[in-house]
């Protein structure tokens, strides 16, 4: 049989052991043309631009205006 612990490993060692793995927080940036939150180097989910041009044209993707 392999070796078990001799002593009970307790929370609060345990969570000071992995205190410093917790996810970050996300970071936000404001979209250039529009104003609203983005997450930065992606394409702004609101006007559809980025770095100063137009990626997505977001006029042709309302809702209900299907041909």
């Amino acid at each position: 049989m392999p070796p078990h612990p001799k002593k009970k490993r307790t929370s609060a060692r345990k969570g000071w052991r992995w205190s410093h793995l917790q996810q970050p927080a996300a970071t936000i940036t404001e979209c250039a043309q529009c104003h609203s939150p983005k997450v930065p180097h992606t394409v702004c989910p609101t006007c559809g631009y980025y770095g100063g041009r137009e990626i997505i044209s977001m006029a042709a993707e309302e809702p209900g205006e299907e041909s």
